[in-house]
């Protein structure tokens, strides 16, 4: 179905974005349950070794990144009353939460090799499910509007939902369900309290997914819907290779893998860092925690604003670099012996600024790269004449979980190589091999971060290119309807029935 057979569209109200972008929150308290407790959980907590943990979340990582472009495909070319995209998102929402409160409460006297595989069955569970909510609904964006500008006004409530989710949800661990308490009791290595937490989170999860699903399902009639076709595996794998050949995705692509490497080996090892690199009590971290959401709204509200006015390649350039220059520095301004003290306000107080720095342009980072993937839904369509949001997102996704779950795995080698101690206090920990470690961890995470921000030059999408595909699409879905009526009116006994999608010419 072509854009002018459907019912025309009211606009989009701000309710309707701000239910499509609290979706997000569900993924993130999600992924940081995972990236930022589960290696801790698992190692200090549970008591299986760093290297076992984390070759765990790089099978899942990987097992997930290989099932969504099959997600994105199926649903690119599901035809239900409920659209392609709303029955995917409203069946992930039991099963994705029961996992995850599963992965929290693991047996208890338990082999290593058994707690290993149990962990290994919750996290492919729960990856399979969240990619069958995530996947179609950051597929939407697309769907929902064509507009360069409120692409990222969209993409920015819905990092500004997911990132405040997330350090909302973070913020109770510290704070409330993992508290240190005056006598010692309580704290992140207690397990008592990942019970409730995972309690708390696996029904926040199951009810975000079902608001954000129900909250777009009136746009339904609005959403383009499939052809009728039958088509072969071979034909298919012609299309997904004819979409992917775009030369703008496959720069987002290749700095996308480079990104989520660092992203993956930084998650992983940051609160290792700010536990026993800087000494940071439960307190100071529920406190980077409430600056976070502060840096968030600075991120969400400045994103579209730096957009409009640089372009979004590069105010992603610009932001990137930014991002990358606040996260470092600390670290190796330490190294150089120039930093404050741990245990004093003056370096509590440079982490803080610092962190939200980092926090306000990595969000704005964030922005700009997912509306810059969207852009290349119509750049696509024009040279394919299919439309294919959802492998195009799914695709995306692909490279960057498979790279992300190396990421994950270096940070246990890294952690094994060092010897990190297990059951270490904060304090207690050597400060020679914590010096090690950072020696190690600064120029590698640096690296990859330089050759993701470098990529980014070859992305070539701006605001006319966008505007000039929207205009081929649509000259080129009028003359395809004008084809057809002279055909039907030439030889109307021959005549059946219309298709879904009028097929665009493609772009040489």
């Amino acid at each position: 179905m072509t854009d002018a057979a459907l019912p025309p569209r009211p606009p989009i109200t701000f309710r309707t974005k701000a239910l499509y972008g609290v979706g997000a929150a569900a993924n993130i308290i999600k992924q940081r349950g995972i990236t930022t407790f589960l290696l801790l959980f698992y190692n200090q907590v549970v008591g299986l070794p760093p290297a076992m943990v984390s070759t765990a979340i790089m099978i899942a990582l990987i097992f997930d990144a290989f099932i969504d472009p099959l997600v994105g495909q199926i649903s690119d070319n599901t035809r239900t009353r409920w659209g392609r995209r709303h029955p995917f998102m409203y069946i992930a929402a039991l099963p994705v939460s029961i996992a995850f409160y599963m992965i929290w409460n693991p047996p208890v006297g338990w082999e290593n090799e058994a707690l290993f595989a149990y962990m290994l069955v919750c996290l492919l569970t729960i990856r399979l499910f969240d990619t069958f909510f995530e996947l179609p609904s950051s597929a939407l964006l697309a769907e929902l509007t064509s507009d360069y500008n409120e692409r990222t006004s969209m993409i920015s409530i819905r990092s500004f939902c997911g990132v405040a989710g997330g350090l909302i949800m973070q913020l109770l661990v510290y704070q409330v369900f993992l508290k240190k308490h005056a006598d010692g009791t309580g704290g992140l290595l207690e397990r008592g309290g990942w019970q409730t937490y995972s309690i708390v989170a696996a029904v926040t999860i199951f009810t975000i997914i079902l608001i954000s699903s129900a909250g777009t399902h009136h746009q339904i009639p609005y959403l383009r819907k499939p052809p009728v076709r039958k088509i072969t595996v071979r034909a298919m794998v012609k299309e997904v290779a004819a979409t992917l050949n775009n030369r703008s995705f496959v720069a987002l692509t290749i700095s996308g893998m480079f990104m989520n490497v660092s992203l993956g080996l930084k998650t992983a090892l940051e609160l290792y860092f700010n536990l026993y690199f800087w000494g940071l009590n439960q307190g100071q971290l529920a406190f980077l925690t409430v600056t976070g959401v502060i840096a968030s709204v600075i991120g969400v509200v400045a994103a579209p604003k730096i957009a409009a006015k640089l372009g979004k390649r590069l105010a992603a350039i610009t932001m990137f670099f930014g991002a990358v220059v606040a996260l470092l520095l600390p670290i190796g301004l330490r190294l150089l012996g120039v930093m404050p003290e741990n245990g004093t306000n003056l370096l509590f107080a440079i982490l803080v600024v610092d962190f939200m720095a980092n926090g306000a342009m990595a969000i704005m980072t964030g922005v700009m790269l997912q509306s810059m993937i969207a852009d290349v839904v119509e750049d696509a369509e024009v040279k394919t004449g299919r439309r294919s949001e959802g492998l195009l997102f799914s695709a995306d996704n692909l490279f960057k979980k498979i790279v992300s779950g190396v990421g994950v795995f270096v940070s246990g080698a890294l952690l094994a190589y060092v010897a990190f101690p297990q059951g270490a206090k904060p304090g207690q920990v050597d400060p020679e091999l914590l010096r090690n470690l950072a020696m190690i961890y600064l120029p590698t995470i640096g690296g990859f971060y330089a050759v993701a921000i470098s990529c980014l030059f070859l992305y070539r999408i701006d605001k006319s290119v966008h505007e000039a595909n929207l205009r081929a699409l649509q000259e080129g879905a009028v003359e395809a309807r004008t084809t057809d009526a002279q055909t039907e009116a030439a030889t109307p006994a021959a005549a059946g029935p219309a298709g879904d999608l009028a097929p665009v010419t493609p772009r040489p």
